[in-house]
C-alpha cells in the first residue's frame, strides 16, 4: 500500500505538470520576458506566502498542522526583501494582487482558520515545490537578469537554514505520513492538494493575459 506522501504525489502528478508548463512560466523560464514580468509574479507570491504564514503562529500547537509549522521554511521575509530590490522602498504601495491570486490567498487563509488539515496541503503544494523546482527559477533568474547569485532579486527562493534539502523533504515526508488522520480525511487532504495547483496555475494564467509575448 502506498504511502501517504507517495499518494499525494501521484494524485496531483497531473496538475503539477499543468503549472510547470503553463504558458506564463515557460516563457519567463525560456527568458522571453522581461523583468517586470518576474516582478510581478513575485508579488503575487507575496501575497499568497502572507497568507500562510500569517496564519502559521496559531497553527503551530494544532496536532494536525502543528509539526509543519517549521520557522526554516518561512518565505515571507525573503519575498519582502527580493520587493525591495525589484519595486524599490515603497514597494508596499505599489503592489496588487490579481483576482486569481485573491482566491488563492483567500483559500489558503480559510483552510488556515477554519480547517488545518486543509492547510497542510497547501504548506506542501507551495514549499516543497519551491525548496524544489524553484531552483530552477532562481538560476534562470540570475541568468536572464543579472542578479547576484543568490542574491537580491532571488532570496526567496535560497533556504539559507536548510543545509541539506534531500533530507528536508525526506523528513517532510515522514510527516506527511504520520498525519493523525482517517482514510477519509487523507483523501480530503489529497483533494486540497489538487485544488491548490489549480490556483496556482489560475494565477499563472491570469500572469500570461497581463503578459502575452508580442506576435
Amino acid at each position: 500500500m502506498d504511502s501517504f506522501s507517495t499518494l499525494i504525489r501521484t494524485a496531483s502528478r497531473e496538475q503539477h505538470t499543468e503549472a510547470e508548463t503553463s504558458t506564463f512560466m515557460s516563457d519567463l523560464l525560456g527568458g522571453r520576458l522581461g523583468v517586470e514580468a518576474y516582478a510581478r509574479y513575485t508579488e503575487q507570491l507575496w501575497f499568497v506566502y502572507a497568507a500562510l504564514e500569517d496564519g502559521a503562529e496559531r497553527l503551530t500547537s494544532d496536532p494536525v498542522a502543528g509539526p509543519f509549522i517549521q520557522p526554516e521554511l518561512f518565505r515571507l521575509a525573503a519575498l519582502e526583501r527580493d520587493l525591495e530590490h525589484l519595486r524599490g522602498a515603497a514597494w508596499r504601495s505599489e503592489v496588487s494582487a490579481l483576482p486569481a491570486t485573491e482566491a488563492y490567498a483567500e483559500r489558503v487563509r480559510e483552510c488556515a482558520e477554519r480547517w488545518p488539515a486543509g492547510y497542510i496541503a497547501h504548506h506542501y503544494t507551495r514549499y516543497l515545490g519551491d525548496l524544489s523546482g524553484g531552483q530552477i527559477i532562481r538560476d534562470k533568474a540570475e541568468r536572464t537578469w543579472g542578479f547576484t547569485k543568490k542574491g537580491d532579486g532571488v532570496h526567496f527562493y535560497v533556504f539559507e537554514e536548510i543545509t541539506n534539502p534531500a533530507a528536508f523533504k525526506r523528513g517532510y515526508r515522514d510527516l506527511l505520513d504520520a498525519v493523525d488522520a482517517d482514510d477519509l480525511e487523507r483523501q480530503r487532504i489529497v483533494t486540497e492538494c489538487k485544488k491548490a495547483f489549480s490556483l496556482n496555475t489560475a494565477v499563472f494564467h491570469a500572469l500570461g493575459e497581463e503578459f502575452p509575448l508580442s506576435a
